[in-house]
Parts: C-alpha cells; sequence; structure tokens
C-alpha cells in the first residue's frame, strides 16, 4: 500500500464525497477514483459503498480506516524521528502521560531540555497507563509516564516521583467539616467510594481494606482526575485517587489516607526492544541525569515536585 493513496483513502472517508475530497486534495478526481479503485483490487475488498452524491464506508473501509490512521501518523512521527540523525539535534518527541503529578514533571522536564535543545518540539498525549501502555506499544508514543505497578520484562522503568493517595470530596461532605487534614482508613469504610477503573489499582485498594477488616464499598470507577472532581463536587461519592493537587479553587477538598499510608508512584518508560538510539534517549538520558543529581526533587511526604 502506498502512503500516498492511504491518505487518498481518508480524505475520501472523511469527506464522504469524491469532488470534494479532490478539491481538498487539489487534484482533478478522476485520478482519485482511479487511485481509490486500485486500492481496492489490491486489497481485494470494496471500501465505498458508491451513492450519487455521497460514498459510505464498507466494513472493510471502516477497518482500513483505522489502520490508515494508525499507519499514517507512525509514518509522520517516523519521518520527524530521522531528522535526530543529522548533526543538529532536531525532531519530535511524542510523550504520553497519566494524571495526577505526571503533567507536572513533564513540564519541568520539557522546560530544561528546550534550553539546552530548541529545535526540538514535543506532541503530548494524556490517557491512562494500560491506553498508554498500548500506545507505547503500538509505536505512537516514544516514551511515557505511567502510574506503577508496570510490566518491568517488558519496559525500562526510572521511578520519577510519588505522592500520598487522597480521599477526594465535596466540600459539603460530613467528613470534610471535620478540621483533619488527614483521614484514616477506616473512616472511608462504609462510605459510596469512587475508584480509579485499572485492575491492579482496584485490586490494591480493595486490598487495603481487607487488611484494615474492612469492606470497600466502590460504586463508581473511573481514569480522569477531572472526572473525579466533578463527581466530587455534586457529592456522589469520595474519590480514592493521588494527590494530584493541593487546591483545586473548586467545590472540593482531600483529606491524605493514613494508617496506613499509601502513594502512589511515578515511573519513566519506554519499551526495552528498540532498535537504535533516537531522540527520546536523548530526553530519558537528561531526565534521568537531572533526577539523580537532586535538580528535580521530589517531597517524600506530600509527594510535592520542589
Amino acid at each position: 500500500m502506498d502512503l500516498k493513496v492511504l491518505r487518498y483513502f481518508t480524505c475520501v472517508a472523511v469527506e464522504g464525497n469524491f469532488t470534494r475530497a479532490a478539491e481538498k486534495l487539489m487534484m482533478s478526481q478522476p485520478p482519485l477514483s482511479t487511485a481509490i479503485k486500485d486500492l481496492e483490487q489490491e486489497l481485494h475488498v470494496t471500501l465505498f459503498i458508491r451513492g450519487k452524491r455521497k460514498v459510505t464506508l464498507t466494513e472493510a473501509g471502516r477497518f482500513l480506516l483505522n489502520r490508515a490512521g494508525q499507519i499514517l501518523e507512525l509514518a509522520d512521527k517516523t519521518e520527524l524521528e530521522m531528522a535526530t540523525f543529522d548533526n543538529h539535534l532536531t525532531g519530535r518527541i511524542s510523550l504520553a502521560m497519566v494524571d495526577g503529578m505526571a503533567p507536572h514533571l513533564a513540564a519541568k522536564w520539557i522546560s530544561g531540555f528546550l534550553e539546552e535543545y530548541p529545535r526540538i518540539n514535543f506532541e503530548l498525549w494524556n490517557g491512562s497507563t494500560d491506553d498508554i501502555i498500548d500506545r507505547l506499544n503500538r509505536g505512537l508514543a516514544d516514551v511515557a509516564i505511567v502510574a506503577a505497578p508496570y510490566n518491568a520484562e517488558e519496559l525500562d522503568g526510572l521511578v520519577v516521583g510519588r505522592e500520598p493517595w487522597t480521599a477526594l470530596m465535596s466540600r459539603d461532605h460530613p467528613l470534610a467539616l471535620e478540621t483533619e487534614r488527614e483521614i484514616p482508613l477506616k473512616k472511608l469504610a462504609g462510605e459510596r467510594l469512587i475508584i480509579p477503573q485499572r485492575k491492579s489499582r482496584v485490586d490494591a485498594i480493595s486490598g487495603w481494606f481487607k487488611e484494615a477488616g474492612e469492606e470497600m464499598n466502590a460504586i463508581c470507577t473511573l481514569s480522569n482526575y477531572e472526572d473525579a472532581i466533578a463527581m466530587a463536587e455534586q457529592n456522589v461519592g469520595i474519590c480514592i485517587f493521588p494527590q494530584t493537587t493541593r487546591d483545586t479553587g473548586r467545590r472540593v477538598t482531600t483529606r491524605v489516607i493514613t494508617e496506613p499510608e499509601k502513594y502512589a508512584e511515578y515511573v519513566l518508560v519506554r519499551p526495552k526492544k528498540r532498535t537504535a538510539v533516537t531522540l527520546a534517549d536523548e530526553f530519558i538520558n537528561y531526565v534521568e541525569d537531572m533526577t539523580m543529581s537532586g535538580v528535580f526533587q521530589v517531597e517524600p511526604r506530600s509527594g510535592k515536585l520542589l
């Protein structure tokens, strides 16, 4: 398959019309139609149901559209990475990260890295740890910040920070009216809880309560910090989430979970299996040097980036 033809196909699929697609591609319609027919013959499938005014994707067409997006994204990223083989450090680093402390860590690193290598640009992507690792495995991200645990057999990892687990709740919640800034785990037993949806997190949090001789009453799972704030604001329940921020400026508040204290650990990872030294390796080396030298320090008790 020719990348150029894949771009033609994607444009037709998005526009739903050969004429509009040809105009957008700045070409005439007959060559475009011919290219798509040749692609269908090459793949031995029909990609479009052709109507008088619009075209509709077949099942095979929908599959190819999804796969074409991945192929073209990877091709564009590879082209940018090839620039790193120049004597001057240029190109793009794709960094995927979870919520929580990760964006603050990334901002510190990128700021320092750009002082040394101003010709670099970054592409940032946010998601859950599982989605990020899938993105790494498909080659759509160069490096990532995930929450432990992770598969150390497949990924190289550098611990870059940690922050305490907290109970995020509405300021109107009875537990929020107490003056303490901490809350023993047992006080959360029986409360409606909203927890991260990652299986390892569900199992771990459930284990905390079992160790305390209590049962976890989880009514909802989620993966996004903004969702956690929204649920807490409406007093749907108490969210168990890492201490992402000290003051949201909204109608929520946090209490650090104690007895026992629990911490979320952040790890900078990339796949072990890689064929060549890339721009991402330079970035990781920079972060590791700065972390080891103490330039990027994390306050152990609060998890705050200094």
